[in-house]
């Protein structure tokens, strides 16, 4: 009985610490996927703010030809002249 009162707790601490380094390996290596999941998320948030800043600059380029465009448009409006246009209707001038 003396014996397995020493042995028995020595094969559960050598048990546990088994155990524990079975999980300590498995949340290692969770951590490092993660990791990596996290760089990578990074990098697709850097090339989003890329994409972000090329398409705002287009957005701007063609705000100002749009208002280019619409000046162009007014001037050649304004160019017509202010006569009103001849009427097609046939008067009779024998009356």
């Amino acid at each position: 009985m003396g014996r397995y009162c020493l042995i028995a707790p020595t094969v559960v601490l050598c048990a546990s610490f088994l155990l524990g380094g079975c999980q300590d390996k498995k949340a290692a290596q969770e951590n490092v996927q993660l990791k990596a999941q996290v760089l990578d998320l990074q990098k697709q948030l850097g090339d989003m703010g890329n994409r972000v800043d090329e398409l705002t600059r287009a957005r701007d380029d063609l705000t100002k030809q749009n208002a280019a465009l619409t000046v162009q448009i007014n001037r050649l409006k304004g160019k017509r002249g202010t006569r009103p246009a001849k009427s097609k209707k046939r008067r009779n001038r024998a009356a």
